[in-house]
């Protein structure tokens, strides 16, 4: 990113993307704030788009949320045996106040269920997803799993569901790591540039 930068040449067209010196945060209850280490202050709101958001559901399967000596909030992958400071949820932020599209949007035959539940929060839903255990019901099941619902795999072969349950426990913790590994070494590459 330092490089890009360097170069004249933007790192993102994203309107998420954070500008230099700012780092995203969660407090204890999942909201998000972000900290201007410029000018050493936080506030609520992101400060490109003015939106405020907050952490979709529960930690991932495997992580434990602790506090260290000096009160700072931290996360241990127990899978992996890592801890980190950054919330593996913040791949997964739902706006505080979403606002409705005005116009519909369309979705076509490559469009994955990831796009389809993007920005939704579905704590506390259950969902029932039939032929979960293989292609479209499989990845249908993993994106809500991932969106905070509790999947129920509805399959004929109790042995092919056990097996498609551990895939998606597998998949999810190590997609939400691949995620706060990249969220890091950006942040370390905006600090350094």
């Amino acid at each position: 990113m330092a490089a890009l930068r360097y170069a004249g040449l933007d790192d993102t067209d994203s309107e998420d993307e954070l500008p230099p010196g700012w780092e995203e945060r969660t407090t204890k209850d999942g909201w998000v704030y972000y900290a201007n280490h410029t000018e050493e202050k936080t506030q609520w709101e992101h400060p490109k788009t003015g939106k405020r958001k907050r952490v979709a559901g529960d930690l991932p399967y495997g992580w434990e949320q602790e506090t260290d000596e000096n009160g700072q909030v931290f996360f241990v992958d127990h899978i992996n045996k890592r801890t980190t400071y950054l919330d593996p949820r913040l791949a997964f932020t739902v706006d505080d106040n979403p606002t409705k599209p005005t116009t519909r949007q369309r979705y076509d035959g490559s469009t994955t269920a990831m796009e389809i539940l993007q920005g939704r929060d579905f704590t506390g839903k259950v969902v029932v997803v039939t032929g979960a255990n293989s292609g479209i019901g499989f990845e249908t099941a993993k994106s809500f799993a991932l969106h905070g619902a509790h999947v129920i795999l509805a399959c004929r072969n109790m042995a092919r569901a056990s097996e498609a349950v551990s895939r998606i426990l597998e998949e999810t913790a190590r997609t939400l790591w691949a995620l706060s590994e990249r969220l890091i070494q950006e942040r370390l590459g905006s600090q350094s540039g």
